[in-house]
């Protein structure tokens, strides 16, 4: 797509382009039609922003994105760090979400917890946020949410990413803007069993980076130990999606091993209506996007004892994993279901 200035880019004009990209196979016709649909999505849900008149400037560049991915695929590192030079993907996402949330209504609790984190990774300590996922867009909603009072923490922390948001060429320009620990969630290994093997040894070398950079010290990593987003039940009801136990294990041990100080916190994010995800998992690419004008809500909890929690007296390991995990999904499903009352 060619650069437009906002004085002559016209809906028509955007539409047209959409056309050219499937003409020269750029685009091919199922995304074409998901992409008109998120656009006039947006549209309708930025008429509510203050910054409502920028909505189409900021698809065009964002339809910009996928043309350049698909002409020349970006291919992501274990560790992938955002990039911000030539183009500023990272304000990009930021951008763009802005423009879906109801500010003057979002609110983010524990501050007190966040001037504590942000001390330990001074110190060159580590922080681990055991979270809820709801949005493949969380990482540039947690950057709204805090750029007035932590945007440089807000910046540096690490996202554990899922595949789709590093293969969907919708979710590419997003990501591109975010520091990502690449891995397979458990539920995207079993769905491929062809590729089982593959993916478990980049997962082992994902597992390695991470541990290279708990090891080094000074890092904020974000990780849903659910392994996806959290979806309505059948009464319509968003539920925090269970956390499993093994992949707080994982972590866990992990920052052991690596003999730097690591603190562990539980993060509870309110997201799910600017974005939602399907009402099932997807095991193909392509899901349709759906945005709606609201305001966001996030809490820091307090530090957490990983040794020390209700049930931890039980001596069979599993269980005792069981119990820790199911603790800290208490602990931010109370705090979800308190900031959404």
């Amino acid at each position: 797509m060619n650069k437009k200035s906002k004085s002559n880019l016209t809906e028509e004009l955007f539409f047209s382009e959409l056309d050219r990209l499937v003409i020269e196979k750029t685009l091919d016709e199922r995304y074409q039609k998901i992409v008109k649909g998120f656009y006039q999505n947006y549209k309708k849900a930025t008429a509510h922003s203050s910054n409502s008149k920028d909505y189409l400037q900021v698809f065009y560049t964002f339809a910009q994105l996928i043309e350049k991915q698909q002409k020349h695929p970006y291919v992501f590192a274990n560790y992938h760090q955002k990039i911000r030079k030539p183009f500023d993907y990272y304000q990009f996402g930021i951008d763009f979400m802005r423009l879906l949330v109801d500010l003057d209504a979002s609110k983010v609790t524990g501050l007190e917890e966040l001037e504590k984190m942000q001390r330990q990774l001074a110190n060159g300590e580590n922080v681990i946020l055991l979270g809820n996922h709801q949005t493949e867009s969380d990482p540039q909603l947690t950057s709204i949410l805090l750029e007035n009072t932590f945007p440089k923490l807000a910046e540096n922390i690490i996202f554990v990413a899922g595949e789709r948001v590093i293969t969907d060429p919708l979710a590419i320009p997003f990501s591109l803007g975010c520091d990502l620990l690449c891995i397979y969630s458990k539920k995207y290994i079993d769905l491929f069993p062809d590729l089982k093997r593959e993916r478990l040894l980049h997962n082992q070398k994902t597992m390695k980076t991470m541990s290279d950079l708990l090891k080094e010290g000074g890092k904020i990593i974000y990780v849903a130990p659910s392994g996806g987003r959290d979806r309505r039940n059948k009464d319509g009801k968003v539920e925090v999606a269970k956390f499993d136990a093994a992949s707080i294990e994982m972590f866990y041990l992990m920052a052991k091993k690596a003999k730097t100080p690591t603190h562990f916190y539980p993060y509870t994010l309110v997201t799910y209506e600017v974005l939602p995800p399907p009402e099932t998992t997807q095991k193909e690419l392509g899901e349709k996007r759906e945005t709606n004008y609201s305001p966001i809500y996030a809490d820091f909890g307090k530090e957490l004892d990983m040794q020390h929690f209700p049930g931890c007296d039980i001596k069979n390991k599993l269980q005792n994993r069981e119990k820790r995990a199911e603790f800290i999904w208490s602990l931010v499903k109370e705090k979800y279901n308190s900031l959404t009352k």
